[in-house]
């Protein structure tokens, strides 16, 4: 398998990953509070409803957009997403953005769901699996369909959801355990790496190694952002630092 097909299919499987961890904890919430037969049969209509989708929507995109435009923009697209990604894995990582916390989230969804006021499980779960599971349509379909290898995001996509599932099915109650922002960070850089690369070659660039140029990109990425992530834990120790050695009642001129 060549360089670029591994990282398309590394791409899609982890950042599908990230959003089936989410899905995850609003399914298991609705099944151990309103039954899980209702959550799960609305997990499994929202993962149809996308299946759907995605066979109605995809193959109009392989066949009949051009595939230069479409590279930039897409490769424009997936800049715009991954950089917000990744923006706030370095942020997390550096201590100056609070991670999620799945049990916190798992709990408000319980507390939600318990009340009475809210909807049945299986909306609950339908909502949580849909909108979670659209984002994931949409890289598969972006990164598919742009490199011309849809099949191959949607096997990464599927391998995803059933390993998530299967990890749901053991530990539903663990996930704050799952290396969330670790994940995100990853996903951060290869999706700004595949950006950098379809835009450059949607507007002709030609990179030296074709497909090789994907991990030189998702390295130097890399690199940037553990640099920015080292010089921000940096500084907010400084500060803090600072801050504890300033005498009380002293003023700075």
């Amino acid at each position: 398998m060549r360089s670029g097909n591994i990282v398309l299919v590394v791409s899609v499987f982890l950042a599908s990953a990230v959003e089936m961890v989410e899905a995850l904890t609003i399914v298991a919430a609705a099944g151990v509070t309103r039954g899980w037969r209702s959550a799960l049969q609305g997990a499994g209509t929202a993962l149809a409803v996308l299946a759907v989708l995605v066979t109605a929507i995809g193959p109009a995109l392989v066949h009949y957009v051009p595939l230069g435009g479409l590279r930039v923009v897409v490769g424009g697209l997936l800049l715009v997403f991954g950089l917000q990604w990744l923006r706030k894995a370095v942020l997390r990582a550096a201590g100056l953005k609070a991670k999620h916390d799945e049990d916190a989230i798992f709990a408000e969804q319980v507390a939600q769901l318990s009340t009475g006021r809210d909807t049945t499980a299986f909306v609950v779960a339908f909502k949580g699996v849909f909108l979670e599971g659209l984002e994931v349509v949409v890289i598969v379909l972006t990164l598919g369909a742009a490199s011309h290898r849809l099949g191959l995001a949607a096997a990464g996509a599927g391998a995803a959801v059933v390993v998530v599932g299967a990890v749901g099915a053991v530990v539903a109650r663990q996930l704050a355990g799952v290396p969330e922002n670790a994940m995100k960070m990853a996903v951060g850089l290869m999706l700004v790496s595949f950006g950098t690369f379809w835009a450059g070659e949607g507007v002709g660039v030609r990179w030296p190694g074709a497909d090789l140029a994907i991990p030189v990109l998702v390295a130097a990425y890399g690199a940037v952002a553990w640099a920015t992530v080292a010089l921000s834990g940096l500084a907010t120790t400084r500060a803090v630092s600072g801050e504890g050695e300033r005498s009380p009642g002293v003023e700075v001129a």
